[in-house]
């Protein structure tokens, strides 16, 4: 029997990564480029991606595509994508009519959610939650290993929701969100992105410090550094509480940079329970098992 192949692509602000999975969901080959931040350019990097991986497996294979927005199901066209070249631009078609063939868009939130649901650290779970919290939060959800969209395509995806219960601090922080379909004060993604967490913490403490700097000070004993983590698990376990008083997953799964915080599985599941409403928190908050490859396998299973 003819072993059948998969493309899955993850469509970032500056890179295009490729997978070739084979139908056992087996790595095969995988590759990452860079583009130039302009329409066309990303095109012809998917173009040679996807030719260099067929001629690999000899054959034609299925492509899927995850990318930061959505391609509407009305229109054909991207929207709100954080690469805003892709924005009102008919990607999806362009795309079929360069590879010939039929091509899989969705967000590349919900092919994270969906990868860690077919075989990574939900695949014994029905329902999931997966966040993906790097330079920004998306998040997704996933029942019986299908990706619930929604009318609007944006079924779990609370980044851009007011951040829960906000504290006195957290009104007087004065955030504001840049995004232009937000524009909201008290933006969760700023608060708990990487890149939120990072800017609050340094206007505070008058540093130039990145996430992952923070992180290291925490466990060399940094009281700041502590003060704030502290803060962040507390503003997590207060939005996850909302996500599980609406879809109520059996596990979430946490991806991105600030998912490498070894203290967040230990001490936000502590925390959920004061915000919760319910006798007892049974949801289970995992580590993502493919790590950064998980948005990438995620796009190859829109063919499943």
């Amino acid at each position: 029997m003819t072993t059948k192949f998969k493309i899955g692509l993850d469509y970032g602000g500056t890179k295009v990564e490729g997978i070739l999975l084979n139908e056992n969901g087996e790595e095969i080959k995988r590759k990452r480029y860079n583009y130039n931040e302009d329409y066309l350019s990303g095109v012809e990097v998917i173009k040679n991606l996807v030719n260099e991986f067929d001629q690999f497996a000899e054959m034609q294979c299925t492509v899927g595509l995850g990318i930061p927005g959505s391609s509407s199901n009305e229109t054909g066209l991207v929207k709100n994508a954080n690469a805003i070249w892709l924005n009102d631009q008919p990607f999806q078609k362009d795309l079929e009519k360069i590879l010939k063939r039929n091509i899989r868009i969705m967000n590349d939130a919900n092919c994270f959610t969906l990868s860690e649901a077919v075989d990574g650290a939900g695949s014994k779970y029905k329902s999931v939650f997966g966040v993906i919290i790097g330079s920004g939060l998306g998040s997704g959800l996933s029942f019986n290993k299908t990706i619930i969209e929604g009318v609007n395509q944006v079924a779990g995806d609370w980044g851009h929701q007011p951040l829960p219960y906000p504290t006195q601090d957290e009104f007087e922080a004065n955030v504001n969100c840049q995004v232009v379909n937000c524009k909201r004060p008290l933006c969760a993604e700023r608060f708990l992105s990487g890149k939120g967490f990072a800017e609050n913490f340094n206007k505070k403490y008058k540093t130039n410090l990145t996430s992952e700097e923070i992180t290291e000070l925490e466990l060399s004993g940094d009281e700041r550094a502590q003060k704030e983590l502290s803060l962040y698990e507390d503003r997590l376990a207060r939005i996850i509480a909302v996500m599980i008083g609406i879809f109520d997953p059996e596990v979430i799964i946490l991806g991105g940079g600030m998912s490498n915080i070894d203290r967040l599985y230990i001490n936000i599941p502590k925390l959920i329970p004061k915000y919760a409403f319910s006798d007892k928190v049974r949801n289970k908050v995992l580590k993502n098992k493919h790590g950064d490859s998980s948005g990438v396998r995620g796009a190859a299973w829109l063919w499943n």
